[in-house]
């Protein structure tokens, strides 16, 4: 047996026992168990090259957000900011996530677990105050923020992390009946179709799909039976086609992406998507060099939000947007992998909501990347970690504290600890 494996609480040695002395079960989405071999940990910590990956891309993007937003104080509509404003306003909610995040980490997911449920319930009187007249605030005809003097918060964002727990904890409890649709699956529905309603009234329709999504992908890899899942994705694919259908301004941005170039879009829906794509397309391989956007300087809208990637595209070319691609795919990659770990270790909570953050970066970096590349249709959606907006920020920040707490945990049960 590995040294590893001697290492190994009893509980965990006797499921190993006939597995191999270098092997460990790995719990599957199915429900089944496949093999993984176990990497020695070196010393108790946490995974220092996820933490790296996720502060290279916080700092590229502050350095792409002062790069896009520099020339916007040329714009009336911001008249009297400086040139560094966003990227002041970007370092401090940086300054603040990363504060979040080492609180974050503190915490031991058996808490996390414990209050889950409340955490949920924090999020939807949230998403009910933002609708409230003089507490949430409206910008562009949405009403999506509740102002706190020096900044303003954005509900959506804690909801998808309480999501991530409840659905995470809902599972785990849930597990001795997720044969059954009507007892396993109809109680999470009833909750995110209420966080939907909620969302929709806002509008904002690209967060309920994410956390729609984080549903989803937690029930799946929670093991609920195939059927149940493929019948809950085509009822969701019927629920948000219809609100396409019925909704003029989503049938005309469905339009818009078809065709960006026709004169009836072009200056209207289709303003966004196409001058993202001039940006990119400008930018060829290698790029026009740092600084050297023309698209930012008030052709592309929200440059420094959901089309930071054009900006990218055009500065670095091709090259820029495969790193940040590889990056982000290593990352949610990473992500999956401790949580998996946890599973394995028996810990199916913690897992699940590694697993069900990873899901929730790797599917909205997905959504943002099809935006700015043309292959999607617009939706509000950041690029995670990098886009300018201090709510996704802290949150994003805070979930992957959670992560490396995660691994932390795991890390410690390997080495014969007690179980976090």
């Amino acid at each position: 047996m590995s040294e590893l494996s001697m290492r190994l609480p009893e509980w965990l040695r006797g499921r190993a026992k006939n597995k191999g002395a270098d092997e460990m079960p790995v719990r599957l989405g199915t429900g089944g168990y496949g093999k993984t071999p176990v990497t020695p940990v070196r010393v108790l910590g946490f995974d220092q090259a996820l933490l790296w990956v996720c502060v290279a891309l916080i700092a590229w993007g502050l350095v792409m957000v002062y790069s896009a937003s520099i020339a916007m104080p040329d714009n009336p509509r911001f008249k009297g900011y400086t040139h560094t404003y966003f990227l002041i306003r970007h370092a401090l909610s940086i300054g603040a996530a990363f504060v979040a995040g080492l609180l974050a980490f503190q915490v031991p997911m058996k808490t996390w677990e414990k209050h889950a449920g409340w955490l949920f319930v924090l999020s939807i009187v949230m998403l009910v105050l933002v609708l409230v007249p003089f507490i949430g605030k409206g910008v562009n005809g949405a009403r999506r923020w509740i102002p706190l003097g020096v900044t303003n918060f954005q509900p959506s964002e804690l909801a998808k992390l309480a999501v991530v727990f409840y659905a995470s904890s809902y599972m785990v409890r849930k597990m001795d009946v997720k044969e059954n649709f009507w007892r396993a699956v109809l109680p999470m529905a009833v909750a995110i179709g209420l966080i939907g309603v909620l969302l929709l009234l806002e509008p904002d329709m690209g967060a309920f799909m994410v956390i729609a999504v984080i549903a989803m992908g937690i029930l799946f890899l929670g093991g609920v039976n195939a059927r149940m899942f493929f019948l809950i994705a085509a009822i969701l694919v019927v629920a948000f086609s219809l609100m396409i259908l019925t909704s003029e301004w989503r049938r005309e941005r469905i339009f818009a992406y078809l065709n960006p170039w026709d004169e009836k879009h072009a200056l209207g829906k289709g303003y966004q998507l196409s001058h993202s794509l001039i940006a990119i397309g400008r930018g060829e391989v290698f790029g026009v060099g740092l600084g050297g956007s023309v698209e930012k300087l008030h052709w592309l809208p929200e440059a420094h939000t959901d089309f930071l990637l054009a900006v990218i595209g055009e500065e670095f070319g091709l090259i820029g947007v495969v790193c940040v691609i590889a990056l982000v795919f290593w990352m949610i990659r990473r992500i999956m992998h401790i949580g998996r770990q946890a599973i394995a270790l028996d810990r199916v909570f913690s897992g699940l909501v590694a697993q069900g953050v990873g899901v929730w970066m790797g599917f909205q970096a997905f959504i943002n990347m099809g935006v700015n590349l043309g292959a999607l249709p617009t939706k509000g959606l950041t690029l995670p970690l990098m886009s300018y907006g201090g709510s996704a920020i802290l949150m994003n920040v805070v979930a992957i504290a959670v992560v490396l707490r995660i691994d932390y945990e795991s890390r410690q049960l390997m080495h014969g600890g007690r179980r976090g």
